[in-house]
């Protein structure tokens, strides 16, 4: 008598919903079609159906984030070999970068196709390795749960980021043992910190003069938020935060000083540079949160740097450190918070830097007729403090980096590694993910135009979702660094665009279009009055291309003035 047998990917997807899995995004595909005949029989995993594997991918490691900051879970992402697949890994990158834990399951050629260069073959373990934490092919049915649960412990653990396991469409439908179970539910690994680290760090801070703390990213989440603003406030300890990580910190915390990365308050970036000690805490001190390496310096002669981070491939490999800490990030936040041997130490330097930054982010005069301050004055205004912002990439961003307060944790999805397209697809997950917070999408125009087909997908599903796009007539970014360093020479940023409110509305959306911040104002409150998917479309002055206040009119003066 024969042992009772289920399909691979039946076993599959018995795997994924042991290890809490609640909601994958795909585009079907006939490599994974057993996959997709396996998942309705477990009816407690959302299956979202997008229109573009960059919009999947996107989504999940948007998803990914947003667990991050509670289950820690990965975000889930099926996609087809080939396009489908190379399409999939701008959003591995972004999670590869933004320390993001993600899952990529790849349909692939059968078994016996492998080497051959069979249609929409790719190497996927060698295409994906540069871009993620691991990569593999599963090609033996009987050890779905090892790889399974394997990818949800690199994902979660250390630092976090994507995997990508390729499944052989003649693998998935093999029959295997029903006596094969998932292994069990895999949790983060706590990593404790050391008592004469921690000891170390409090010399050092007790020692400092000027200290300034520079946080956010892999590991961080509410319980790292609430420990680590107690600590900083206890002493008060300036607390900047990473690039894009503008919610790590309650931005009405007496020592909040701001966000570094492109356009910061240059007060903000003078402290950095002139501080004896620098606590990165979570944060990669990437080349955008540095300045291109240069704030912190490498070396940074005359300052202490601590590093503190979940990963020890991270510590000390681009940065020197004068004292590093491998720890779980939220473990370390508390341990602080609740040390007693720093009782003695105080500083005046958070209260300064905060006001600071409040000057920085207070709304500056402008006679512009659609003034993108005001319009974000307005919506913290009419909008609720946990609203999320979820953005892409491209200047546009830069007027909700400086002046939009950050209030919820999550409430910023925004890509570190500066991809376009990731705001709509951003906000469709976290319109899934927290269906009572208002959910607000803001795109550039070629921003938007990377992933706007996920409108399709955010109609669909009912999603309520404010989508504003920041409409200028080109690549903005790009012409801005054209003006500075090819002043007057016009070339391959000017874009024609559609009727974006109309576009909306042919999915099915409310829309408006406004050119002065008098509609914007009207049409927001419209907006907030209604639920589903809401569009503004919002035209922009190009001259006025940057929140700093620059203009092409003064870049292109002054590089010629310098030419």
């Amino acid at each position: 008598m024969h042992d009772s047998t289920r399909s691979a990917a039946a076993l599959l997807v018995d795997c994924l919903a042991t290890q809490g899995c609640e909601r994958i995004f795909t585009v079907p595909g006939e490599s994974f079609l057993a996959v997709l005949d396996a998942l309705p029989d477990r009816p407690e995993i959302d299956v979202i159906t997008c229109r573009q594997e960059g919009g999947v991918a996107f989504m999940a490691c948007a998803d990914g984030t947003m667990n991050a900051a509670g289950s820690g879970r990965p975000g889930i992402a099926f996609v087809t070999r080939g396009p489908g697949a190379t399409n999939a890994s701008i959003g591995v990158h972004v999670a590869h970068q933004d320390s993001q834990p993600m899952i990529l399951f790849v349909g692939d050629v059968a078994r016996p196709m492998q080497g051959r260069e069979g249609f929409q073959e790719v190497d996927f373990p060698a295409f994906f390795a540069p871009v993620c934490k691991w990569a593999a092919r599963i090609d033996d049915p009987a050890r779905i749960p090892e790889y399974i649960a394997r990818a949800y412990a690199v994902a979660i653990n250390g630092r976090p980021g994507p995997v990508v396991l390729a499944l052989p469409e003649d693998m998935l439908v093999e029959q295997v043992s029903a006596a094969i179970q998932s292994r069990p539910f895999v949790t983060r690994v706590a990593q404790a910190t050391c008592p004469d680290a921690m000891q170390a760090l409090f010399d050092l801070i007790g020692d400092a003069a000027s200290p300034i703390a520079i946080i956010g990213g892999a590991g961080w989440n509410a319980k790292a938020r609430t420990y680590f603003q107690t600590f900083a406030e206890r002493i008060g300890l300036p607390v900047a935060t990473a690039f894009r990580r503008q919610d790590a910190i309650a931005p009405d915390s007496p020592v909040y000083a701001g966000n570094l990365g492109y356009g910061p308050n240059p007060k903000l970036v003078d402290r950095v540079r002139n501080a004896d000690l620098v606590i990165a805490v979570g944060a990669r001190l990437g080349e955008a949160t540095t300045d291109g390496y240069a704030v912190p310096t490498l070396e940074h002669p005359g300052q202490l740097l601590v590093h503190i981070h979940p990963d020890p491939e991270e510590l000390g490999r681009v940065y020197r450190t004068d004292l590093a800490l491998c720890c779980s990030i939220d473990e370390f936040a508390e341990c602080a918070a609740l040390w007693e041997d720093e009782s003695t130490i105080s500083f005046d330097a958070g209260a300064e830097a905060h006001r600071e930054w409040l000057d920085w982010s207070t709304l500056q005069p402008s006679d512009a007729a659609m003034d993108l301050a005001a319009c974000v004055k307005a919506m913290r205004a009419a909008l609720p403090d946990d609203t999320m912002i979820c953005n892409g990439a491209g200047n546009f961003a830069g007027w909700w980096h400086r002046y939009w307060r950050y209030e919820a944790y999550p409430g910023q999805l925004a890509p570190t590694c500066g991809a376009m397209g990731y705001g709509v697809p951003a906000a469709v997950a976290a319109a899934l993910r927290f269906p009572d917070r208002t959910i607000v999408a803001v795109a550039g125009d070629g921003d938007f135009l990377m992933n706007g087909q996920e409108l399709a997908t955010a109609a669909q599903y009912n999603a309520n979702i404010i989508i504003l796009i920041i409409d200028n007539g080109a690549y903005g970014t790009i012409r801005m660094h054209q003006e500075r360093e090819y002043p007057g020479r016009v070339s391959a940023t000017a874009l024609r665009n559609p009727d974006f409110a109309m576009l909306g509305a042919a999915y099915g959306a409310w829309s408006a279009r406004v050119d002065t911040t008098q509609q914007f104002l009207a049409a927001l409150d419209e907006a907030k009055a209604r639920p589903g998917l809401r569009l503004i479309h919002v035209l922009t002055d190009l001259d006025r291309i940057a929140a700093s206040g620059a203009t092409i009119t003064g870049l292109r003066a002054r590089a010629q003035a310098t030419a």
